[in-house]
């Protein structure tokens, strides 16, 4: 299984930028797909989940800014953020979940960086 996250970059304030995490060697479809995201000094926390069925989930502070999708047929998911602020600004994380197991499989993450 290999998750490849890319799309991460600077941006001011306000922008917006889409991250994206395509997977090879799993079908997609079977699985759950999150975004989570690391800033230094900071632990990893969770942005975003998107189940096998299209159900999504979002964090208390990204709802109304940011927008978890899938394309299972593209083996993508994506992560559409909107209105960015600096506190924003971490690694991106993509992880896959096969659905009923409790194994996980991380991406190698995307920088995303939000100047004031």
């Amino acid at each position: 299984v290999q998750l490849q996250a890319s799309g991460g970059g600077l941006v001011q304030a306000g922008g917006s930028l889409r991250l994206s995490c395509a997977a090879s060697g799993i079908t997609l479809s079977g699985y759950d797909m999150g975004w989570y995201r690391q800033a230094p000094g900071k632990q990893r926390e969770l942005v975003a989940t998107i189940y096998s069925g299209g159900r999504t989930n979002h964090a208390d502070f990204v709802k109304g800014r940011f927008t978890i999708s899938r394309d299972d047929a593209e083996k993508t998911v994506y992560l559409q953020m909107n209105s960015l602020n600096p506190e924003d600004s971490a690694g991106y994380y993509c992880k896959a979940r096969r659905m009923f197991s409790a194994i996980d499989y991380w991406g190698q993450g995307t920088q995303v960086t939000v100047s004031s």
